[in-house]
């Protein structure tokens, strides 16, 4: 069975380049003077000499799948996967592998080869029998010739390969007359004509005359005549071969070698030549005995101090610490952590000029003022480092001496680094106080580009071991990683602050950054400004720490600008916030209770004559489906009845069906489905049976083509019924209500004459207003007037133009459903893989909670007049922080208890 990539490479390409591949193969069949097949038949099947192309090159030519030794039966795969059918393999192999040879060989070693071709004459005129094409030539090349040379059935494997047999079974009443596979049949016997071998003459006495017998052939044959002679013939017995033996290694080995060994003596000595040393029964180097394990060898490699093996061992362990890091651990290897530190202390002599040496012992460190405590760590490293001289390096050249001992140094910092990703090569690596030392070296050695690579991959080391060391202000690796805070380089100050934060993360402390620099924790505020999530990141965890002790509060407070930093932290509890639209699961699930108002006999809102205009200009049934659209919505348990929404869309265009016809009822009914894609007419069993149109419900105010909301009439009439129109512009709600409800007709000026109304008494009836309860307090139609604009947004002729302005581009961005429907909008911001909060939110929460329990006990806080200081910086984010606790679900379980910390942190009585 062909394996997936094998069936994956066997599909059919495409036409256009199947045609575009035999277009350029037939130009180079017309050059060479060949004759091309372009859908040779192989069985019952034509062949893609595309497909087949491509899945011989992919397996690296002709002569790669020829190849008896290295493709067994290759061709026969390949028949299999162009399903060119089970039976006769062998016969199909060699049809397809000949379909092949003549097609394709010649085109396979220009394109894919880049070679020339062998000539016709010992190519495409010869039989497809073996391969090695490429060095096939005129003088290395003689085509076979005769039966022998022509095979059926083989396909490149030596093996299965079965000569043409003589077709001498012609006369067999049973022969198929093609060939198979099975056994062969003997032949009939033949008994051929030879001339009599006896003597030319014969006497008297031994010719005898036979008559012919009855029905013989014009009586010359007889019984007794040529034809009993020819039955009798039996041919002469073979004469024997002479065959000598030859001796070659498949019949006599010994024989053979030994024979080779002489001709080889014979001839050194005919050139005077000593013979060689005699070497039986000896174990040469590189023969018997393998060797240790690539591991085993590169560590001795690196211990033995030669320059060469330790060349190799540091090329091959960088190599296996990136791709078998997974596998490759201290603990398996003793020795190893301890080989990789010394070669990389070896950077001493390049720097300083002295040898940073290793003692386990005390008579060892008071031997050498230089060596470095291995059982306990040195201290003073930094002030003993101080004191020596470094030596000056030259950025532009280097000698070939130094530039190769700089190279192993930072190969085996590059193998410490990868190794120490494993968090047990971490572990095992933080308990040697060498490590430690070695850190704090490689990160105060002087500033050059010949050493920057060295101490990057030292700050990537100190990253995954320092949450194995616990903090300390006086610890020289932390003020090491402090000083690279000040540095101009991105990856450095990032690399640094992760390096610091970690410390005490694994282990169990309270965690506190103390004696950091004050340039350095302003440089943490002001880099909170910087758009730059990963930056602002490592500065909110080092704030979250430096923030965790009450003391770096206080100095906080007086060296920088913490209310500034505040609303920093609360524009960040949003960041990378998306707001979703998604309407609470109590409501999108909940169904409508049986006591409910049925949804059909919800109001369908009455479209205002200006939204009648603009849907006139459709035809049907466009003109119903933006109807339908300005007047509903979909709705999972919305109905409506099939009626109602037919007599809804008649009332408005009835007037109208002279120079506009409506749409059918039933092809109105049938458009609704298509207008909504979830709305479908259903019939609702009952006594009568219900015609209803299921999936949509009636909007709260109608929306006019480009989405924009119109605004209902709130004025209710004499009945305490409302009005229910509808406008669109709040300057033309006004003009409404003062024509319909207040009875004021325009001048011929197109002003409002409110003169003729002056006597008259109204009062406001907006929405249960009560400015001008009647009859005491009414008053004149242009008094009212001016107060309904109190009811309406901005109606002046600029914030008109503005309103307009808006409200169409919120439509353009928006469209029907952003503006129409109203849903529950709420804040998501970034979460892990448990869904619980993550990234800059979470950690700006968590700082500001430490800031409000922490201000209170600072000694600013507890002095006589500061017991508003925590509400001066909370106040001006106090309601952005209960927006984000109302709309932000992923912060609800820290939101609350930073409220808490706000508001207890008020109650705190100053001190006597």
């Amino acid at each position: 069975m062909a394996s997936p990539e094998d069936r994956e490479s066997s599909a059919e390409p495409s036409q256009p380049e199947t045609d575009a591949f035999l277009a350029k193969l037939q130009e180079f069949h017309d050059k060479r003077g060949t004759n091309l097949d372009p859908a040779p038949k192989v069985g019952n099947r034509h062949v893609n000499l595309k497909k087949l192309y491509d899945r011989v090159t992919r397996d690296g030519g002709y002569d790669a799948v020829s190849d008896t030794k290295a493709q067994k039966l290759a061709w026969r795969r390949i028949g299999q996967e162009f399903n060119l059918g089970p039976k006769d393999a062998p016969t199909i192999a060699f049809t397809l592998k000949t379909a092949y040879y003549k097609n394709l060989a010649a085109f396979e070693i220009t394109e894919f080869h880049k070679r020339e071709p062998p000539p016709k004459e010992i190519l495409e005129d010869v039989s497809a029998k073996g391969g090695n094409l490429l060095a096939r030539t005129l003088d290395n090349y003689r085509p076979a010739h005769g039966r022998d040379s022509m095979t059926l059935g083989g396909d490149g494997d030596d093996d299965d390969t079965q000569h043409t047999p003589d077709r001498m079974d012609i006369d067999d009443a049973t022969a198929s007359g093609r060939a198979t596979r099975g056994l062969r049949q003997a032949p009939p016997q033949r008994q051929l004509f030879q001339s009599d071998m006896s003597a030319a003459r014969q006497t008297r006495q031994q010719t005898s005359y036979t008559s012919p017998a009855p029905g013989g052939a014009n009586g010359i044959y007889g019984a007794n005549g040529v034809t009993s002679a020819l039955a009798n013939y039996e041919p002469r017995p073979p004469l024997p071969l002479t065959l000598r033996p030859v001796t070659t290694p498949a019949n006599n080995y010994e024989g053979f070698k030994a024979h080779q060994k002489s001709i080889r003596d014979l001839a050194l000595a005919r050139m005077s030549r000593t013979q060689p040393v005699q070497t039986k029964g000896m174990m040469l180097p590189g023969t018997g005995f393998p060797g240790p394990m690539i591991y085993t060898r590169t560590l001795l490699a690196l211990q033995s101090g030669i320059l060469a093996e330790q060349e190799y061992a540091l090329h091959h362990l960088v190599k296996i610490s990136h791709e078998r890091g997974d596998k490759y651990r201290f603990d398996s290897f003793p020795g190893l952590a301890e080989a990789l530190i010394e070669k990389v202390l070896e950077v001493g002599p390049l720097v300083y000029d002295i040898d940073l040496n290793v003692a386990y012992s005390e008579d060892a460190m008071l031997a050498d003022d230089n060596a470095l405590d291995g059982i306990n760590g040195t201290r003073g490293l930094i002030e003993k480092l101080k004191i020596q001289l470094p030596m000056k390096l030259t950025d532009r050249m280097q000698t070939e001496d130094f530039a190769t001992k700089l190279t192993l140094i930072n190969e085996a910092s590059l193998v410490l680094r990868n190794m120490v990703m494993l968090e047990e090569n971490a572990q095992f690596l933080a308990t040697l106080p060498t490590v430690r030392d070695l850190l704090i070296i490689l990160l105060n050695l002087p500033h050059s580009s010949a050493i920057i690579e060295m101490q990057q991959y030292a700050l990537e080391t100190a990253e995954q071991l320092t949450g194995f060391f616990p903090s300390n202000p006086e610890d020289p690796l932390f003020t090491s990683l402090l000083a690279f805070i000040d540095s101009d380089d991105r990856a450095t100050i990032l690399t640094a602050l992760h390096s610091i934060c970690r410390m005490g993360i694994r282990i169990d402390q309270y965690v506190r950054l103390e004696g950091v620099p004050i340039r350095t924790v302003q440089k943490m505020c002001e880099w909170m400004l910087v758009e730059d999530e990963e930056l602002r990141s490592a500065c909110l965890d080092f704030l979250y720490l430096y923030t965790a002790a009450p003391d770096n509060v206080e100095t906080l407070l007086h060296n920088a600008d913490v209310a500034g930093l505040v609303k920093q932290l609360t524009r960040l509890l949003l960041h990378a916030a998306r707001v979703d639209d998604t309407k609470p699961a109590a409501k999108m699930t909940s169904k409508p209770s049986v006591s409910a108002t049925p949804a059909e006999d919800a109001p369908i809102p009455k479209i205002s004559q200006d939204l009648i205009d603009q849907l006139l200009v459709y035809d049907e049934p466009e003109r119903s489906s933006q109807w339908l659209r300005s007047c509903f919505e979909e709705d999972t348990f919305g109905e409506i009845t099939q009626i109602a929404l037919w007599q809804a869309y008649q009332i408005p265009f009835a007037p109208y069906g002279n120079q506009r016809p409506l749409l059918p009822a039933k092809d109105f009914i049938t458009n609704v489905s298509n207008t909504f894609t979830n709305a479908s007419a259903q019939v609702m069993n009952g006594n009568p049976p219900r015609f209803v149109i299921k999936g949509i419900k009636a909007r709260a105010v109608p929306v006019d083509p480009k989405g924009r909301q119109y605004m209902r009439c709130l004025w209710h009439n004499e009945d305490d019924s409302e009005c229910g129109d509808f406008a669109l512009w709040p300057k033309h709600m006004w003009e409404h209500v003062v024509s319909n409800h207040l009875n004021t007709r325009r001048g011929e000026d197109g002003k409002y004459d409110f003169t003729g109304a002056a006597e008259e008494k109204v009062t406001c009836r907006w929405a249960g207003c009560k400015r001008f309860d009647a009859p005491r307090e009414a008053a004149d139609p242009f008094t009212v007037g001016m107060h309904v604009k109190t009811h309406l947004p901005d109606s002046s002729e600029r914030a008109y133009q503005r309103s307009k302005h808006n409200h169409s581009k919120e439509a353009e961005e928006g469209g029907v459903q952003s503006l129409a429907t109203t849903s529950w909008q709420t804040r998501i911001t970034p979460v892990d893989e448990r869904s619980e909060a993550a990234g800059l939110p979470l950690i700006s929460v968590l700082v500001l909670r430490n800031l409000a329990r922490n201000l209170p006990k600072t000694a600013s806080a507890l002095k006589p007049g500061a017991e508003d200081l925590v509400w001066q910086v909370f106040a001006p984010v106090r309601d952005q922080i209960y927006f984000v606790m109302a709309y932000n679900f992923t912060l609800r379980e820290y939101l609350p208890s930073l409220n808490k910390a706000i508001d207890a942190a008020r109650k705190v009585e100053p001190a006597e």
